[in-house]
């Protein structure tokens, strides 16, 4: 019975990796910041594509902000759920806000990217914040980012927040697209210490440049056409030699991404494999190799309940039950403390796992089934 335990020791093992690699991360409530005599004009830049249930409340959060010294530029990025009527009913008695309608998307461009750049375009600002329509900001976000910028003389940072996790199916299975995502990249720490170009990555949802950097690197039409646009920033911004800084700031930015496991699934078969390449190690090999690599995590949750489920049938070996048993409650305590610490909510949801790790399997598959065509928001793309 030994030798199955022993077997067991990996589902042990990886948690407590991806718990040390996390450590070091600098926290971005730590900066302190500037003298408001100092503090450069920031744009706030939002790309908004059918953004109606999101916009006001980023907005409002946005205004709230302390930073002495902001401009906000949402893009109605021909949005059908009136999402620029929201956003100019918002900016009414506001006069830091401006509201303006993107051009018919260009061929090569995903809309995204030619959303922000046509906000960059329209800026006044010495530093350009982009951040996305679902996000909620805290009142020091914005000053104690630009803080980091400047005091730490960096030419971009990136936060990552909390995810806001709702409905059962957000609960169930985001909490394992960003374990895989951890395993990956670690925390900010590790992506700051790396100096390999592949394990760089920014988080979309928040990302502050200094102008002339912004400028510098050819803005968003550098990545026109990468579906993870803040992935090949990042990348960009290391290959051109430039000082990056990825913080946490987990009170101070907040993100709800999906609301549905409709949204769910769409949403991250878009970026989980056409994305990953980008990101993938040790070139060509990596990139083929890419599918097996995604499909590792779950396949090792769901390889114990597999076993367990065939010794009920009565096909599995006593040294398999043993090993699927150890496996599985070595698990349940890992997503339980995962739940409670990290997510903040009952550590009951440990037992969908299973659950959790099928789907993600599932959106893989289909991930790596369509390949290059990536549709998102009433567009259909084909990356090269």
């Amino acid at each position: 019975m030994l030798l199955p335990l022993i077997a067991a020791l990996p589902w042990l093992l990886v948690p407590l990796l991806l718990v040390m690699r996390m450590r070091g991360s600098p926290r971005l409530r730590d900066e302190l910041a500037l003298p408001d005599a100092e503090s450069p004009l920031v744009s706030v830049i939002i790309p908004a594509r059918d953004e109606a249930r999101n916009i006001a409340l980023c907005m409002q959060s946005v205004l709230r902000s302390d930073y002495p010294a902001l401009e906000l530029i949402v893009v109605d990025d021909r949005s059908t759920d009136g999402t620029g009527i929201i956003a100019r009913e918002v900016s009414r008695n506001d006069d830091r806000v401006r509201v303006i309608d993107a051009p018919p998307l260009p061929e090569g461009w995903l809309g995204k990217q030619w959303a922000c750049s046509h906000g960059a375009a329209a800026a006044r600002g010495d530093v350009l914040c982009f951040t996305d329509a679902d996000t909620v900001h805290g009142r020091e976000l914005l000053t104690r980012s630009v803080a980091a910028l400047r005091n730490r003389k960096v030419d971009f940072v990136t936060v990552a927040g909390r995810q806001r996790l709702v409905s059962f199916w957000e609960r169930v299975v985001q909490p394992h697209i960003f374990t895989v995502l951890l395993l990956r990249y670690g925390g900010a720490g590790a992506v700051n210490r790396s100096t390999r170009v592949e394990d760089k990555i920014a988080n979309g949802q928040f990302m502050l440049f200094e102008r002339t950097t912004y400028e510098e690197i050819g803005g968003h039409e550098a990545v026109r056409g990468r579906v993870a646009e803040d992935l090949a920033l990042a990348q960009l911004l290391f290959e051109r030699g430039k000082r990056t800084l990825a913080t946490m700031g987990l009170e101070l930015l907040s993100t709800r991404m999906y609301s549905s496991l409709r949204e769910i699934v769409r949403g991250w078969t878009k970026n989980v494999y056409a994305g990953g390449l980008d990101a993938a190690p040790f070139g060509s090999a990596g990139r083929l190799l890419l599918p097996l690599a995604l499909l590792a995590v779950p396949a090792a949750m769901l390889a114990p309940i597999i076993v367990l489920a065939l010794a009920a049938l009565g096909v599995a070996s006593s040294g398999a039950l043993a090993w699927a048993t150890a496996c599985t409650l070595l698990m349940l305590v890992w997503w339980a403390f995962s739940y409670m610490v990290a997510v903040r909510i009952g550590p009951l949801y440990a037992f969908t796992f299973p659950l959790g790790a099928a789907v993600v399997a599932f959106i893989v598959i289909r991930a790596v089934y369509r390949g290059m065509r990536v549709e998102w928001k009433g567009r259909e793309y084909r990356l090269d």
